[in-house]
């Protein structure tokens, strides 16, 4: 029944249609914080730049990061581009086993059974957000997931449901039915092709399933950005401090505790929240228009590194945050074309 589902409900998405475990790595590092709808554009542009291990292995790290802008969690593009460079000086290729796979810089348990399972049709269990809600409401179990223990414990379940003759088949199938039938919020039972097997149906217990552990209370964070800007340029630095956003491009920055009560009427400023998995930062953006750059490059070169001028339409050449991006996108280039 599963099966039939599958094939009269399955989306054609690019990473399904190939058995290159090049391609289906890409798409699981993309997929794991972000939904298939956006990633998509975002695998595509990443595919075509980076086709094939070689051709990442040879690029410089900040046009890996430039191409997966937008992403965010950008250490998975890191992990990614050394584990390219790595595979590419043992042999240039993909591993074909479990070990392998899970010995490569940023793949886990999950993404190592995925792609054996997906390139290889090897029988090893897919474990995503989606199969762990299906788990959990298949057999009413209330065990807190996404926690050491609770992973192991689904891990077993899904060894035990795997049908270990069709796994690439199954776990794209048990997938599939997390993301578009078994959702979180007023899944539609009546239509599942499982629910006669499903034991949270039978006791009413859909919309408390799965259960996570709490959140972790959020970090704030208040940074200030000065755009400096003369004769169509501004300054730009990059970040190397082990920290959020390490190796990305951002405007002069100074971190604070928290906002003082310094009066800005008549200062051209810009505030956005921004939330990170465990922080919540706090950014104003201020344009400060300087007689010369060159000058405030001199104060500033020794507190910023690889401080430079940067031409005001050529930001998309270099690799930033999601947040400097909202307020070049949102509000600065608002304000230049006027």
């Amino acid at each position: 029944m599963l099966y039939r589902w599958y094939d009269a409900n399955c989306r054609i998405l690019p990473w399904r249609e190939t058995r290159d475990p090049y391609c289906i790595w890409v798409s699981e590092i993309i997929l794991q914080q972000t939904r298939v709808a956006q990633g998509l554009t975002y695998y595509m542009r990443f595919i075509n730049r980076f086709p094939n291990l070689m051709s990442l292995a040879q690029a410089e790290e900040s046009e890996v990061l430039l191409y997966w802008q937008g992403l965010g969690y950008y250490s998975r593009a890191r992990n990614m581009h050394r584990a390219a460079r790595q595979l590419v000086q043992t042999g240039g290729t993909m591993p074909a086993d479990w070990a392998g796979l899970r010995q490569m810089p940023g793949v886990g348990d999950y993404t190592a059974g995925a792609i054996a399972s997906f390139a290889y049709n090897m029988p090893y269990p897919a474990l995503d957000g989606n199969v762990y809600r299906v788990l959990a409401r298949l057999y009413d179990c209330d065990e807190v997931f996404d926690t050491s223990a609770g992973k192991r414990f689904f891990h077993t379940l899904a060894e035990q449901l795997l049908d270990r003759q069709h796994p690439r088949q199954f776990n794209s199938a048990i997938m599939e039915l997390g993301a578009l039938q078994c959702v979180p919020a007023q899944p539609d039972c009546d239509v599942c092709p499982v629910v006669s097997f499903c034991k949270a149906h039978q006791t009413g217990t859909e919309a408390l399933l799965p259960v996570r552990k709490p959140r972790t209370a959020l970090q704030d964070r208040f940074f200030t950005y000065t755009i400096y800007i003369c004769d169509g340029q501004t300054l730009l630095y990059q970040r190397t401090k082990r920290d959020i956003w390490q190796h990305l491009w951002e405007f002069p920055l100074v971190e604070s505790q928290g906002w003082n009560e310094q009066k800005w009427e008549g200062v051209n400023y810009k505030e956005y929240e921004h939330v990170l998995s465990h922080r919540r930062l706090h950014a104003r953006f201020i344009i400060r228009e300087v007689p010369s750059l060159d000058i405030e490059l001199e104060k500033l070169k020794d507190s910023y590194p690889q401080l430079q001028k940067v031409r005001l339409d050529g930001f998309g050449e270099f690799a930033m945050s999601r947040l400097t991006e909202r307020a070049i996108d949102e509000w600065l280039f608002t304000l230049i074309e006027r």
